[in-house]
């Protein structure tokens, strides 16, 4: 149970970690004090405002000896928005810190430490967001229609202009689709607007919750004719996602140096950033070291983002995936890239007790790329498969940890090498790869 305390006094104190969610802790009297936008080796001045059994939240009043790694934040509405955590910190730092938190949690959760430390994979610090959803709401308060992401820690729209990780064209869209919005009959029907970039094309997907007018819809198409922007209607759930016109040509982005194209729907899933994405392609292939011969498993395989790149190096890739659209789609990406020998299966990956007939082969490699959950109620399927290598990329290092400590435990592998990866400069997320390989 948490006290508010509006009106504690100021305390003094010294910044001895980075809590995993970018707040500095101090310790006052023993007890942790989380403080937001304080950093280790800081001497700060903060103000308690809750108190709990084991913890205490701060908010920070004043830095009185600041760290040599704290920058100036480029974005002028960071403190505020939700979008961002860590701006106040230099992205050197920020990556040694997502990289102190993955060798940590593998060795307090899964018992297990890495033979050799990946370095980083690092991406564009700004400017890197080709997926975003941005919300929109009309505040009558205000008397006009705020669009951007959420302030930190509070249900409202942050009041944004623009967006300094979203790719540069797109940097000014909060303030743009905030003026649209405003001339819009439907504005206070349309809860959020989605943006998905390709290589080439960028479309934007509005939630509406009232089909709008012709005079709206004109004003829709005429906002996406002048910015080079495709425009979808979602009136329902993702199923009902339809464009404003035919003819816009698909979305798509290249892998694997450009030999592979996959292409995408506006709202399916694909990597947020584009660069780490590709180099994150290229560091599986080299960890996994694919010979001509293989048959490879991948799991949660999606469009076909780590199957068609492995495909091209190996006898047959399965991919296996629990979304029947995804499936489809990677099967068209395989052969638009002329690639014959990749296998689907739409399989719920977190059910191993009704896998299908591809579950009992064996393969030479595995690639896991799961979901935050991780994928450990399928890795009882690993002694029969046999793999003699399993690259796993992971969003979440908890769930690594703990599945890292069944492979090594459980199945006979050592964890050979691991690595963060710069997926989401300025935020607490941490994005990994983990080589694991079978014992002798």
């Amino acid at each position: 149970m948490a006290r508010d305390l509006s009106s504690s006094l100021v305390q003094e104190g010294d910044i001895v970690d980075l809590a995993h969610d970018g707040r500095g802790v101090a310790r006052v009297e023993g007890k942790a004090v989380f403080i937001e936008g304080a950093l280790p080796s800081e001497r700060v001045r903060f103000r308690v405002h809750k108190r709990r059994r084991h913890m205490d939240e701060a908010g920070l009043v004043d830095v009185l000896v600041a760290s040599p790694e704290r920058a100036v934040p480029r974005c002028a509405h960071f403190g505020i928005c939700g979008g961002c955590s860590l701006q106040h910190l230099a992205p050197a730092a920020q990556l040694a810190a997502k990289e102190r938190q993955l060798l940590e949690n593998l060795q307090r959760i899964g018992n297990v430490q890495p033979q050799r430390v990946l370095e980083p994979l690092r991406g564009p610090e700004w400017a890197y967001r080709r997926r975003a959803r941005l919300g929109i709401k009309y505040v009558h308060k205000k008397g006009r229609v705020l669009a951007g992401f959420r302030e930190r820690e509070k249900p409202y729209i942050a009041d944004i202009q623009r967006c300094e990780v979203l790719l540069a064209p797109l940097a000014s869209l909060p303030a743009e689709l905030a003026a649209l919005t405003e001339t819009l009959t439907i504005r206070e029907k349309m809860p959020q607007v989605e943006v998905a970039a390709g290589d080439q094309a960028t479309a934007l997907v509005f939630r509406v919750l009232e089909s709008p007018g012709a005079a709206d819809l004109e004003k829709l198409a005429a906002f996406g004719a002048q910015r080079g922007l495709q425009i979808f209607l979602q009136p329902g759930g993702l199923d009902t996602v339809r464009p404003l016109r035919d003819d816009y040509p698909p979305l798509d982005y290249a892998v694997d140096g450009g030999s592979v194209v996959i292409e995408f729907g506006p709202v399916d899933f694909i990597q947020v950033n584009r660069d780490i994405n590709s180099s994150m392609v290229d560091a599986a292939m080299t960890l996994l070291q694919p010979q001509a011969g293989d048959a490879a498993l991948d799991l949660f395989c999606g469009l076909g983002n780590f199957s068609l790149p492995l495909a091209r190096r190996t006898r047959e890739v399965t991919g296996v995936e629990g979304d029947a659209s995804l499936v489809s789609k990677a099967g068209a990406n395989a052969a638009r890239n002329g690639i014959g020998n990749l296998r689907l299966a739409r399989e719920n990956l977190f059910e191993p007790k009704s896998f299908g007939a591809w579950a009992n082969e064996h393969y030479d490699l595995v690639l896991l790329d799961p979901p935050r959950a991780g994928a450990a109620e399928l890795l009882s399927c690993m002694p029969r498969w046999g793999p003699r290598r399993v690259v796993y990329i992971s969003c979440h290092p908890g769930s690594l940890a703990r599945d890292a400590q069944i492979l090594v435990a459980e199945h006979g592998f050592e964890l050979s090498a691991a690595g963060v990866m710069d997926m989401f400069p300025h935020t607490t997320h941490v994005e990994s790869i983990a080589v694991f390989e079978k014992r002798p």
